[in-house]
């Protein structure tokens, strides 16, 4: 309390204001922009008024002179308050309505009805606090020190100068540590004082009471003092609250300091655009973490950044839409959908998707990760869930995007899952919020997930989650615009090519030349890159400007991005790995094997590079492909699959007396094959067209296979079956090809990187034609990966 009233009586201008407020992190440079804006009006006004007052001539003054009797120098005291006063309420009202403009601007859907003006002087508060500081230290060394100043002497002294001299007449123990000893009259020296009753005594401290006790028995008895005249003791207990509370005062206002000035910081920090709970709780501890953006947030990203999943876009831009114009919708009877869940592999961009909303959805979007619910605290997540949509409703129309909500949305009541009380509270809490008894109209709430199949089914039931939008690995053609976005962005080598070989071409066509340059690279880059989600393809392009300024290059040129795809797909490059010459030709051998018979079966991928480079995964080298995008997989593709899979092994045995561990990963690799074929695709006639499970629920855990030993056997059988068949198809392909296997695996020996166009040197064309329509357009007949140019 005293602190507030010396806030309200010193000079100076801050505000405050009462709830809620979500910008108080502009608190500081608010204030300092008003106190620059009060500043410059008033030297403005003194100069108006000098100048006015010296073009006022004197004839003007003269003839006012008869009209206006000069007033008196003197003031009255009540008319100046009043006047002083009302500047006061002026000057305030004038404040408040530069604060409101300016927080309005900031934030149009900020409540600021009521706000408060006080008056502080910062170096007041500063001296009161030291003042205060610096005479809690005086009190306490005082209290510490005035024992000392009172005549204290040892148990010792006592005994000798006044027990056995006859002086003591009554000992007073006094709170079990100091013994006051009542002299005779006129036993007075530099130890004694005078008690209340004017009695002489002098005092001494004490080890503990039983020892004091043991000692005066024993000095007593020393001295032949029979027991009737023994010297009386009593205990008494002495001292006032003060001699209680001074002790700890220092700590009690350290304590409070750290909690107000911890207080303080938590209270600013959640009050801001980072913070949508605004003020109260303890250390804003049960408050929404969400950060909010709006048409006043800098969020660069907006949906021309997004590409690769146009009918994702398109779902949630109708959500956008409703909330932007609701009428357009309320008038033919339609309800707003109450969420979406975005799902889909790692990568595909559905966070990146979510932040497109928030560049471009012109409501309050309010952004809050899955874990952030998640505390030590009991009842936590279930507060901030609350906390949150109150926020958003507040705001509405507005839009909430909880990333990762799996982290809470579990299924409940799944023992595989583990039970844990509080996740679960916070998804109760969640699905009241999304529909309960309280609506929630014009707020809509969009999740992002990996992990759709562990959400709760409460979670995504219609009226809740309405709508799921799933986002996948994009085709040749979305790749095709991810690359164009991102390649955009780079200084490319066709660009500065454009520039050097057409010096006087107008802006127009140059940005037509470009474009079209662009084309063709982001073509290629995405026939190179089958399976790659978009946030592998950022980071391929971001690799490959790495690579380029590692190099000292002007531009990033397609050598470039080449060598971040194989960084992406195999790993870094291995040169410190030296291998023997033995193992290297047996590495040779290996690839080889693998090469020719993609090369001579008709439904195999096509090849692209072949290399003998060991890479940073623990490979000691690898062929490259590049698959087609496609849905469905024939069985003569599944079984040519398995043949060059099998080629490596196939390979060493025909070359060497004994073959080596290499071909671990081709083996896990067809056995996996196999048993999709045998159990869930029904390519095998004995086993039949039944779905079996693998053993596997898709979670982590093992169940029990759902058939008998017999047909175990059965499947064994079978898989075993396909596995041999496909081994004897390439050991007779091999045998066939034998002279084709040493004449590459010599050349791939000495160059340790073969290419396409080396493979057609080599062996001849490809006796198929190619199934890959991104291969024939943008890699048929041009080298790829083919290594870095020459100068």
């Amino acid at each position: 309390m005293l602190a507030r009233l010396l806030l309200r009586r010193t000079t100076g201008l801050s505000w405050r204001l009462n709830p809620p407020a979500r910008l108080v992190g502009q608190q500081h440079r608010t204030f300092s922009s008003i106190n620059n804006h009060l500043a410059f009006r008033n030297s403005t006004v003194l100069k108006n008024q000098k100048k006015d007052d010296s073009e006022v001539n004197d004839d003007k003054k003269k003839a006012e002179k008869p009209t206006k009797p000069e007033e008196s120098t003197e003031v009255d005291p009540d008319t100046q308050k009043k006047d002083k006063k009302k500047d006061m309420g002026d000057e305030e009202k004038d404040i408040r309505e530069e604060i409101k403009k300016r927080l309005q601007k900031k934030n149009p859907n900020i409540n600021l009805n009521n706000i408060k003006v006080y008056q502080f002087d910062q170096k007041s508060i500063a001296r009161f606090f030291i003042g205060t500081s610096v005479l809690t230290i005086l009190l306490t060394m005082y209290m510490l020190t005035k024992n000392k100043e009172k005549n204290e002497l040892s148990f010792q002294d006592f005994k000798i100068n006044y027990l056995e001299k006859g002086l003591v007449t009554r000992l007073t123990v006094i709170n079990k540590f100091a013994v006051q000893a009542e002299l005779i009259r006129g036993a007075v020296s530099d130890q004694t004082f005078q008690t209340a009753g004017g009695t002489p005594a002098v005092v001494f401290t004490i080890g503990s009471v039983e020892f004091f006790e043991e000692e005066m028995k024993l000095s007593q008895d020393k001295l032949g003092i029979p027991i009737e005249e023994r010297l009386p003791i009593s205990y008494e207990e002495r001292g006032s609250w003060l001699n209680y509370i001074i002790p700890i005062l220092p700590t009690v206002l350290l304590i409070g300091g750290l909690w107000y000035m911890t207080m303080r910081r938590a209270g600013q920090a959640g009050g801001g655009a980072g913070g949508a709970g605004g003020p109260g709780g303890i250390f804003k501890i049960g408050k929404s973490k969400a950060k909010l953006f709006n048409q006043e947030t800098e969020v660069k990203i907006k949906f021309k950044d997004v590409a690769g999943c146009e009918e994702s876009k398109e779902e949630i831009m109708e959500f956008v839409k409703f909330l932007q114009d609701p009428k357009k919708y309320e008038k033919l009877g339609a309800k707003i959908p109450r969420g979406a869940i975005l799902s889909g592999p790692p990568g595909t961009g559905k966070t990146l998707l979510a932040k497109a909303t928030a560049g471009e959805a012109g409501v309050p979007f309010l952004s809050v990760s899955g874990s952030e619910f998640v505390e030590m605290f009991v009842g936590v997540g279930a507060s901030r869930v609350r906390d949150l949509f109150k926020t958003a409703r507040e705001m509405a129309p507005a839009i909430i995007f909880v990333d990762e909500i799996d982290a809470i949305g579990k299924e409940r009541g799944n023992g595989k899952m583990g039970g844990n009380d509080e996740r679960e509270n916070t998804l109760n809490q969640l699905l009241v919020e999304m529909d309960g008894f309280e609506g929630s109209d014009h707020v809509v709430v969009l999740a992002g997930t990996n992990r759709p199949d562990i959400l709760d089914k409460a979670l995504l039931r219609p009226g809740r989650f309405d709508r799921h939008i799933s986002i996948d690995t994009p085709d040749v053609e979305g790749r095709k615009q991810i690359f164009k976005v991102h390649l955009s962005k780079l200084t490319l080598t066709a660009d500065e090519e454009i520039k050097a070989s057409q010096k006087d071409l107008d802006f127009s066509k140059y940005q037509e030349l470009k474009a079209e340059a662009i084309e063709n690279l982001a073509g290629r880059l995405s026939a190179l890159t089958p399976g790659f989600a978009g946030a592998d393809i950022a980071n391929c392009c971001n690799e490959g400007a790495l690579i380029a300024a590692r190099e000292d290059a002007t531009s990033v040129d397609i050598y470039h991005f080449e060598q971040a795809i194989e960084r992406v797909v195999a790993g870094l490059e291995k040169k410190s790995r030296i291998l023997s010459p033995e193992e290297k030709k047996t590495v040779a051998y290996h690839e080889a094997g693998h090469a020719i018979c993609g090369w001579f079966l008709e439904f195999a991928d096509p090849l692209v590079k072949v290399s003998i480079i060991p890479r940073g995964q623990g490979a000691l080298g690898y062929a490259q492909y590049l698959p087609k995008d496609q849905y469905l997989v024939s069985q003569e593709q599944f079984r040519h699959r398995m043949i060059m899979t099998l080629g490596g092994r196939v390979s060493e045995e025909l070359h060497f007396d004994t073959v080596t561990s290499g071909a671990s990963d081709d083996f896990k690799k067809i056995t996996q094959m196999a048993q999709q074929m045998v159990l869930k695709l029904g390519m095998s006639d004995k086993v039949g067209h039944i779905y079996y499970d693998s053993g596997d629920d898709g979670s982590g855990f093992k169940v029990h296979n759902n058939y008998s030993q017999t047909t175990a056997k059965l499947i064994d059988d079978e898989v075993k079956r396909l596995i041999d068949d496909a081994y004897d198809a390439c050991h007779t392909l091999l045998t066939e090809k034998l002279e084709l296997v040493d004449k590459v695996a010599e050349e791939l020996f000495k160059k340790e990187v073969l290419t396409r166009e080396d493979m057609i040197r080599l062996v001849g064309p490809r006796p198929f034609p190619e199934r890959n329509d991104a291969f024939d357009k943008y890699i048929k007949g041009k080298d790829a990966f083919k290594g870095k140019p020459k100068d």
